[in-house]
């Protein structure tokens, strides 16, 4: 079996095209554990995540990339966080029944993906294409072709034991000719999904490309892990007007905060928002 959830990037030296090929099994059941979605949704999330984690290891900066669908079917809304750590969740929003077999447009219907990328250091950037693809490879192979005009391929495998994928890349600023993109893109094209998903990543590698030059990097793990907190909760209470605050305290006698994410609950009562505030009055007295 695989050691699974990691990341690896490989380099072919004749090429100049760069691969990367993740497993994010664990975390997709984490993902959905909390969640009570129907299976094509579960499915969705799971191509989202593989997706969000091959797009965050392109960038070459520490910060966020958020992957979202959104469109007026019954699926209105999937999105999945990540970052340059590999720290990856999501969430779905939808509405009546979603069938087992549901495509990716008859889930979102008429929409778009959304593509936000937010590094710690410089401006946020987003980009925004309609959903013309059949399946969600498809739609970011054409985002990238728009966007940056790179040659780019994805392939993303789920199936009951998980979820993984590879992303095939041409380096930007090289001249690598189509026939060697396309001859690397069908070599890849022929893994099974079993194989991509039960392997460990290596011998994956060598099935795919025992007879080409290619440099293997060090793994890196990939992980479920929600960004929220109490503390950060705390802090989205300080930015409210506090007579609305302690209208709710009187009326209910807590604050109930709830995670859409995760599922966790953060509860404040009467004593909880007067150490917020106390606390908030400190370092304000300190900033004078």
């Amino acid at each position: 079996m695989s050691v699974q959830d990691q990341l690896h990037r490989y380099l072919f030296e004749n090429a100049a095209v760069r691969g990367e090929l993740v497993n994010v099994s664990n975390t997709w059941r984490e993902t959905v554990k909390n969640h009570d979605y129907p299976a094509a949704v579960n499915t969705l999330l799971g191509e989202m995540l593989v997706a969000t984690s091959l797009l965050t290891a392109t960038l070459k900066f520490d910060g966020e990339i958020t992957v979202q669908l959104q469109g007026d079917g019954p699926l209105s809304l999937a999105v999945i966080n990540g970052n340059n750590n590999q720290e990856l969740r999501g969430v779905a929003r939808f509405k009546g029944d979603i069938p087992a077999d549901s495509t990716l447009k008859s889930m979102v219907g008429n929409g778009y993906l959304v593509i936000t990328i937010s590094p710690e250091k410089g401006e946020r950037y987003q980009g925004v294409v309609g959903l013309e693809g059949e399946t969600l490879a498809e739609c970011l192979e054409d985002y990238f072709m728009r966007s940056e005009q790179l040659p780019t391929r994805l392939f993303i495998r789920t199936s009951e034991k998980g979820a993984a994928g590879i992303l095939l890349q041409v380096m930007p600023a090289q001249e690598t000719g189509k026939e060697a993109f396309d001859h690397l893109a069908t070599l890849t094209e022929t893994i099974k999904t079993d194989e991509l998903i039960d392997l460990p990543a290596n011998e994956v590698l060598w099935r795919l490309y025992h007879q080409e030059e290619a440099t293997v990097y060090d793994p890196q793990p990939v992980i479920y892990k929600c960004t929220c907190s109490r503390e950060r909760c705390g802090e989205v209470l300080k930015t409210l007007p506090q007579e609305e605050v302690d209208e709710i305290i009187a009326e209910d006698g807590k604050i109930d905060m709830h995670c859409d994410y995760c599922g966790s609950n953060y509860v404040f009562d009467a004593v909880d928002i007067a150490g917020i505030r106390s606390h908030s009055l400190e370092n304000s007295d300190r900033l004078h």
